[in-house]
């Protein structure tokens, strides 16, 4: 599911934003929500539950201005693909301080924004797949790959282990989240699958990743080493 939001204070000027990206999105089969906000307040609040993939951003708003709001999202969130709408050209290289992605010229016109949507969604597929999603009920968790310690299974609950400690559950199969996984995810066990990167050492019947330490089965013993010793001659 692509979150996409749009914030602009002007409800004429998301509605025209709006259509346009609809309809290429249908055409591209894209599974989507679009979220609307009519200031900068509201996006900010909204963060509270959900982050969007790509967010439409208005620079000239009243009271939080776009930039101020930018600031705003980036303070608890790196990966929203920022794009600024805009009627002055000159607030373009403001962008560069929160890491914009692109930005669309008002009035708009639909070729530019379709042209923009599908470098945007090219640029989504890339980071869709150095992360983790975790759909939970307040929404979607994206889980950097590069932070997972392992996966553990318990019968139907699935813990993520991340490098910080910290850990999150929730309801899958490992088979099936193996399948989504880079190759560096190995099974070490029938309940683990652990991240090669962060494998510290591997002793006879067990993997040790910095402070935690995983059982490793006889039929996955093997497998696992040449996993391993694969992932060190690279």
């Amino acid at each position: 599911m692509l979150n996409i939001g749009i914030c602009d204070d002007e409800a004429s000027m998301r509605k025209a934003l709006r259509i346009p990206l609809e309809r290429k999105l249908q055409l591209l089969g894209e599974d989507y929500r679009i979220f609307e906000y009519d200031s900068g307040e509201a996006l900010i609040g909204h963060l509270e539950t959900e982050t969007p993939d790509l967010l439409f951003l208005d620079i000239e708003m009243k009271n939080l201005s776009g930039m101020d709001t930018a600031r705003a999202l980036r303070e608890r969130d790196a990966h929203t693909l920022l794009i600024f709408v805009t009627a002055y050209p000159d607030y373009v290289f403001q962008g560069y301080e929160v890491h914009a992605f692109h930005y669309i010229l008002k009035p708009y016109e639909e070729y530019k924004i379709q042209r923009v949507l599908e470098q945007a969604l090219k640029e989504l597929g890339k980071s869709r797949e150095q992360f983790f999603l975790v759909e939970q009920k307040s929404g979607a968790l994206k889980i950097p790959l590069k932070t997972i310690l392992a996966f553990s299974s318990n019968r139907r609950k699935v813990t993520v282990l991340l490098t910080d400690g910290k850990k999150t559950d929730f309801y899958g199969k490992l088979d099936e989240i193996e399948e989504g996984l880079p190759d560096y995810f190995v099974r070490c066990h029938n309940r683990h699958l652990i991240n090669l990167n962060h494998v510290t050492a591997l002793e006879k019947d067990r993997c040790v990743c910095g402070a935690l330490h995983f059982p490793v089965s006889r039929a996955c013993k093997q497998p696992l080493e040449i996993a391993f010793a694969r992932l060190l001659l690279h």
